[in-house]
């Protein structure tokens, strides 16, 4: 697939993503593979002579969300990027399958342990409350203590890795002129609740998602080793 042409705007990443189906936010390890690589120069990170930063890349991530449709979430080797819903079945129906909230949920031996009992009160908690910032799901969790926020933070990873927490969109504080200004909050929620039960179903087996995701990233970036390829997916 033709990659080459450079980004200039939130419409044409949504275009992308939606073209290509996957695509890590920023380095992916395979080089060129990212949205961050993708966009043109003018879009990159940038200091301003006051001090302060643009960075038009980071400020689209809510409108692919909430305008291209696009699942955004710490997907890829718990580093974040982008899924289209076409994809997002096979991929939710395999990452559950690799990462169970319970034992029974098991797809094979080289599944990680069955997640506990926090990975469990944040999920009920998303459930009773539809959509939280992270720091508002963390004091209801309970982790509101010193040095608590970043193993909160795994577990909140963790839950995105396996498909059931995404980012519904991106919460910003404004100044006294009701301007935004910051690196923006994210606001998380199930999959279930921002797109519907339907959309998370998959009819083939994990291992046939697999397959299929394995044999459509190939095709997309020929450049990458079998090994990168697997990490990204698994």
């Amino acid at each position: 697939m033709d990659m080459d042409n450079k980004i200039h705007n939130s419409a044409e990443l949504i275009e992308l993503i939606g073209r290509i189906g996957f695509l890590p936010l920023l380095d992916s390890g395979i080089g060129g593979f990212s949205a961050e690589d993708m966009v043109d120069d003018d879009c990159r990170y940038v200091v301003l002579p006051d001090g302060g930063w643009d960075w038009p890349l980071w400020k689209w991530k809510g409108e692919v969300i909430t305008d291209g449709g696009h699942v955004y979430g710490k997907f890829f080797a718990g580093k974040a990027g982008f899924i289209s819903r076409k994809w997002w079945p096979d991929f939710c129906n395999y990452r559950r399958a690799r990462h169970p909230l319970s034992a029974g949920d098991r797809h094979d031996d080289g599944a990680r342990p069955a997640m506990g009992d926090i990975e469990e009160t944040i999920m009920l908690t998303l459930a009773t409350h539809g959509s939280l910032i992270t720091r508002e799901l963390r004091a209801l969790c309970g982790f509101d203590g010193p040095k608590m926020r970043s193993r909160f933070d795994s577990y909140v990873t963790r839950l995105q890795m396996a498909t059931r927490i995404v980012t519904e969109d991106f919460v910003y504080p404004t100044d006294r002129h009701g301007r935004q200004y910051g690196w923006g909050w994210s606001l998380l929620t199930t999959p279930e609740q921002l797109y519907g039960r339907d959309a998370c179903l998959c009819d083939r087996s994990p291992d046939e998602s697999y397959d299929r995701i394995f044999r459509h990233l190939r095709t997309l970036i020929p450049r990458a080793t079998d090994t990168q390829i697997h990490r990204m997916i698994k």
